[in-house]
C-alpha cells in the first residue's frame, strides 16, 4: 500500500500548509465501468472529468485539453462509502478508553477508513472536548487533514448511572437528572454544531435503567428547535414505536427483539425515519464463539487493531462468548435484524449504512463497512441497493446529498476504483485499486 498523505504530529497551521494543494490540472479518468450510485447499473466505457475536486462531466469519449489522463480500462468506479454510525478515537489495541482519544489516534483511524474507501464518517455521540480545540474538528470535517472527513454528533444524551457505559470511555455524554436540564445542555451544543443528536434508549440486556420517555421526548423536542436530527440507540420494538411516535429522525440500530409490525413500518415511512441496521455489530457479537473466516482474510488483517486477533482466537475468549447467557439472545438478534431491514427496505424506508465500528475492539474500522455491505446482500438486498444505502442513504443522514453519495456533475469527486464489479459480487468491494478524495488519489494499491 502507498499512502499519499502522512500523519504529521505537528501544529494544525503548519500541517495545513504542509499538505499538497489541489492539482490545478484537470483529471480525466478514462474507460471505466461506471457505477454512479443512482441508476443501479454499471455503465461500461465511461469517462469522468474532474476539475478542482468536483466532477465536471461523465460520459463516453470525453476529452479535455491539458488534462492528466488515467486509463481505467477493465476497472470499476463507484462512489466512496459513507458510514453514518461509527465512533472515533477511543479504540486502541484491545482497549476502549477516553485516554486513547488523541489527535494522533483520531487521524490514524480516519486514514484507515480512507484506505478502505470510506471517505465520510459520522461519530455518533461519543466525542470529547479536545476534538473542538485548535480548529481540529473544522479541519477534519472540511477534509483538510489526512483521512476520511469526520462529522460529529458531539456528546450525546444518556442516563445517569445507565447507558451508555461509562467504562467504555463514554463519560462525556450528557446525563440529565431532570427534563428541565435538557434544554440548557442542548443549548450548550450550539457552538459545536452537531450533525445530529444521539440518545441511548436501551437497557443493554437488562444491565441498565432505561431513559424515561419524558426525557427522550424533551431531547427530541429541544434538538428539533435547533434544527438537528435525533438518532436513537434502540433494541426493542416497543421502544422503537414510542420513539417514532415522539418524532425521532433516525433509528441508529436494528430492532432486534422481534419482527417489526406493518403499522410501524408505515409510520416510519410516513415520517421519513431513516434506519441504520448495524448488522455487522450483531454478527460480531456471536461469531467469536468460533473462528469466523475473516480472521485469516488479509483484507481484515490490514484493518484490525494490534492484539485483537490473538484475543478473539483464544479458546477461553471463545468459550466465554459461547457460554454467555447473551449468546442465544445475540443469535436471535441477528435473525430478527435480517427480517426487519428487508421488510423496511421493501416498504421504501430509507436504509443507511452504519456499523458502530470503533466502539469496541472487535468492531473493526474500515473492514466493518465492507462486511455490512455483505450482510445487507445476505438478508435480501441487491448489491446495488446495499451500495446505495452505504452512499446516498448515509449522505441523507449527514445532510450532504448535494455533495456526496453519488457521482454526477457538480458533486465532490469522492470515488473508489475497483478491479472487479461489486454489482455481480458484493465482496468485490475488497478489490480496491485506488481511492480518490475530492479528485486527489489518497490511496493506491
Amino acid at each position: 500500500m502507498i499512502r499519499k498523505l502522512l500523519i504529521l504530529c505537528i501544529p494544525t497551521l503548519f500541517l495545513l500548509s504542509a499538505l499538497p494543494a489541489p492539482a490545478a490540472e484537470d483529471l480525466l479518468l478514462k474507460d471505466a465501468n461506471f457505477i454512479d450510485g443512482k441508476s443501479g447499473t454499471a455503465i461500461p466505457h465511461t469517462d469522468i472529468l474532474i476539475r478542482n475536486g468536483k466532477i465536471v462531466k461523465t460520459g463516453k469519449g470525453l476529452s479535455a485539453a491539458g488534462a492528466r489522463v488515467v486509463n481505467l480500462s477493465g476497472k470499476t468506479v463507484m462512489p466512496a462509502l459513507i458510514c453514518a454510525h461509527m465512533h472515533i478515537g477511543m479504540l486502541k489495541g484491545t482497549t476502549t478508553s477516553g485516554e486513547n482519544y488523541t489527535r494522533e489516534n483520531i487521524i490514524r483511524q480516519l486514514q484507515r477508513y480512507q484506505d478502505y474507501g470510506v471517505l465520510n464518517v459520522l461519530s455518533l455521540g461519543t466525542d470529547r472536548p479536545s476534538l473542538y480545540e485548535n480548529h481540529l474538528y473544522d479541519s477534519l470535517k472540511s477534509g483538510l487533514l489526512p483521512g476520511a472527513r469526520l462529522f460529529s454528533a458531539a456528546y450525546g444524551f444518556g442516563v445517569p448511572g445507565g447507558a451508555p457505559p461509562v467504562e467504555m470511555g463514554m463519560n462525556k455524554t450528557y446525563r440529565p437528572m431532570s427534563d428541565e436540564k435538557v434544554a440548557s445542555e442542548m443549548d450548550s451544543l450550539v457552538k459545536l454544531q452537531p450533525v445530529a443528536i444521539k440518545l441511548w434508549l436501551d437497557d443493554f440486556g437488562g444491565s441498565f435503567k432505561k431513559m424515561d420517555s419524558s426525557t427522550y421526548q424533551a431531547i427530541i423536542r429541544e434538538a428539533h428547535k435547533h434544527g438537528w436530527k435525533v438518532a436513537a440507540h434502540v433494541y426493542y420494538l416497543a421502544d422503537a414505536r414510542k420513539l417514532v411516535r415522539s418524532g425521532v429522525d433516525i433509528l441508529a440500530h436494528s430492532i432486534r427483539d422481534s419482527v417489526i409490525d406493518d403499522a410501524l413500518v408505515q409510520e416510519m415511512k410516513r415520517r421519513d425515519v431513516i434506519y441504520i441496521p448495524t448488522l455487522s455489530l450483531d454478527e460480531y457479537a456471536y461469531s467469536y464463539a468460533g473462528t469466523p473466516a475473516w480472521l485469516t482474510d488479509p483484507f481484515f488483517l490490514r484493518a484490525v487493531e494490534p492484539g485483537v486477533v490473538a484475543m478473539v482466537s483464544d479458546a477461553g475468549y471463545q468459550n466465554k462468548i459461547k457460554n454467555s447467557p447473551a449468546y442465544n439472545r445475540n443469535r436471535n438478534a441477528v435473525e430478527n435484524a435480517a427480517k426487519n431491514v428487508k421488510k423496511l427496505h421493501d416498504a421504501g424506508v430509507v436504509i443507511a449504512m452504519g456499523t458502530d465500528s470503533g466502539a469496541q475492539p472487535i468492531r473493526v474500522q474500515g473492514y466493518s463497512e465492507h462486511l455490512e455491505l455483505q450482510l445487507l446482500v445476505r438478508v435480501g438486498l441487491m448489491p446495488a441497493e446495499a451500495l446505495r444505502a452505504a452512499t446516498l442513504g448515509s449522505a441523507k443522514v449527514l445532510g450532504t446529498t448535494n455533495q456526496y453519495g453519488t457521482l454526477e456533475a457538480g458533486k465532490t469527486a469522492d470515488l473508489v476504483v475497483l478491479s472487479a464489479n461489486p454489482l455481480t459480487d458484493i465482496t468485490n468491494t475488497h478489490q480496491i485499486e485506488a481511492v480518490y478524495k475530492a479528485g486527489t488519489a489518497v490511496y493506491t494499491r
